[in-house]
Order: structure tokens, then C-alpha cells, then sequence
């Protein structure tokens, strides 16, 4: 009598999409939690929180480019002039222009990659590309 083969990647199959599932309503359920932790952390990973201040950050101790090799340069190219996304070098925008896409978004880039406080320095570090 032969088996068929087929029924363990079938049982196999459906123990993975439970398991996503299952999964995915811990992330769901917990949104507000992860979302705090991550502003805590000043949205880097654990290991490049910030050290002594709980994970605040001020204007004045904001890292633009920093944040920008973080958060930037998959999408707009490791020296900005584009990629996926436009690039930022010599860019004709102005600086509150600028200022709404980093907070909003626009296309394919989403908004709130940057904390609020820290746009206007962000924005003018985009500028300062030559």
C-alpha cells in the first residue's frame, strides 16, 4: 500500500498559517506597548539606545545623519542620490516641504520615521546635501 506524500507538507502547510496567525494577534494586541517601547528606545534597536536619559532625545543631541544611515539609505541609496526613492542631494524642495514628507510621507515613503521634535533639524541636514 503506498502513502501519499503529500499530507505531511499539507499538515506541515497549516501548522505554519496558524502559527502566523497566532502570532499576529500578540503583535495586534499589543500595538500601544511596542509602539512605546520603540519611541523609548528613540526608534533605534536596543543596542544603539541612547545611554543615561531613558531614551529621550533633544534637537541638540539628534544625530540627522545618523539617523539617516539608519533609517535612509535603503531606499535613497548610501550617499543619497536616489534609488527606490528620489534622491535627496541638491534637492529643489524647501525646507517646510521637506518637513511635511519626513512627518507624512508621500508615495511609497512612510511618514513618522523621524520623532516630531527632531524634523527641523532633519530637514535642514536633507538641505545641507550638495
Amino acid at each position: 500500500m503506498q502513502k501519499n506524500a503529500i499530507v505531511p507538507y499539507i499538515l506541515i502547510m497549516a501548522f505554519g498559517i496558524g502559527l502566523i496567525f497566532f502570532l499576529s494577534l500578540e503583535g495586534a494586541n499589543n500595538q500601544e506597548d511596542i509602539a512605546a517601547e520603540h519611541a523609548e528606545e528613540g526608534g533605534k534597536g536596543e543596542d544603539a539606545a541612547p545611554e543615561g536619559d531613558g531614551g529621550s532625545t533633544d534637537s541638540a543631541e539628534f544625530d540627522a545623519e545618523a539617523q539617516a544611515q539608519q533609517s535612509c539609505v535603503s531606499c535613497h541609496g548610501s550617499s543619497y542620490e536616489g534609488g527606490v526613492g528620489p534622491s535627496l542631494v541638491a534637492t529643489e524642495l524647501d525646507q517646510a516641504a521637506i518637513e511635511e514628507i519626513i512627518a507624512n510621507g508621500k508615495g511609497a515613503m512612510p511618514g513618522g520615521l523621524i520623532e516630531g521634535e527632531n524634523i527641523p533639524a532633519m530637514a535642514e541636514w536633507v538641505l545641507s546635501l550638495e
